[in-house]
């Protein structure tokens, strides 16, 4: 069996963002990137499957411009046998992305396809979805279990209700929640062993992908700084100053 893990470059979750003078996106400039959180869980619960004998082939793949190799090293450093680096020097929306990945499963056919249910950059959770859809497989989102019986997975997901349980037919997409596993420490000699695994690099413009970027971005803010509370003495009061607010 083989697993697909899409695998993202983002600014690390404990970056301070800040919003370029012009207003035209966030620094990237200097700022310290990381592997997308929820792609790691992603690339972990592969990695288990692995080692329980389910899985033979756990493959990374990413999209994004040259310098994303060394972040696919790290895949590789956590336990990956290969890596995939789609290049482009554009950022993609989400379809584009899951059409990206389309291409991929066509050449790689894997059992299993493990996203993270959304990257922290854009928060989109919608591109395990759209993959889904065009492969027309089946879907199990917001996992946090996984079991492989067969040509079947069983998948407890988190919904607003509880936990549900669903079984669904392999090949198919699977999207990681927080909940699912902790990610492994990466040891030094898994780095020194990483940069001798295989890595292949394809332009995007070669997989022939139609562009679904459909939303243009204007301008960025920063979120509007938060006043100073105010304290009350009763709720007449506190009534009286939602009022003057327009707020009731």
């Amino acid at each position: 069996m083989k697993i697909l893990v899409g695998y993202k470059r983002v600014v690390d979750y404990n970056v301070r963002i800040q919003v370029k003078p012009d207003g035209s996106g966030v620094v990237t400039e200097g700022v310290k990137l990381s592997p997308n959180p929820f792609d790691d869980i992603a690339l972990e619960e592969a990695l288990r499957l692995r080692e329980k004998g389910v899985a033979t082939d756990v493959v990374v793949a990413t999209i994004g411009p040259a310098d994303c190799q060394a972040h696919l090293r790290n895949g590789l450093a956590m336990g990956a046998n290969r890596a995939i680096h789609v290049v482009t020097t554009q950022a993609v929306q989400p379809l584009t992305a899951a059409r990206t990945l389309l291409k991929l499963i066509e050449k790689e056919q894997p059992d299993i396809v493990i996203l993270g249910k959304q990257a922290i950059d854009d928060d989109c959770n919608q591109t395990g979805q759209m993959l889904a859809a065009l492969w027309n497989r089946p879907q199990a989102t917001f996992a946090s279990k996984v079991e492989i019986n067969g040509s079947a997975a069983r998948v407890t997901r988190e919904v607003d209700a509880g936990l549900e349980v669903i079984d669904v037919d392999l090949p198919a997409v699977i999207t990681t929640d927080l909940r699912l596993n902790e990610p492994r420490f990466i040891k030094l000699p898994d780095i020194m062993k990483a940069k001798s695994k295989p890595l292949e690099t394809i332009p995007l413009e070669s997989l022939a992908v139609e562009s679904g970027d459909h939303l243009k971005t204007t301008a960025y803010a920063a979120p509007a700084k938060r006043s100073k509370g105010v304290m009350v003495k009763d709720v007449a009061e506190l009534v009286a100053l939602l009022k003057t607010k327009g707020l009731v």
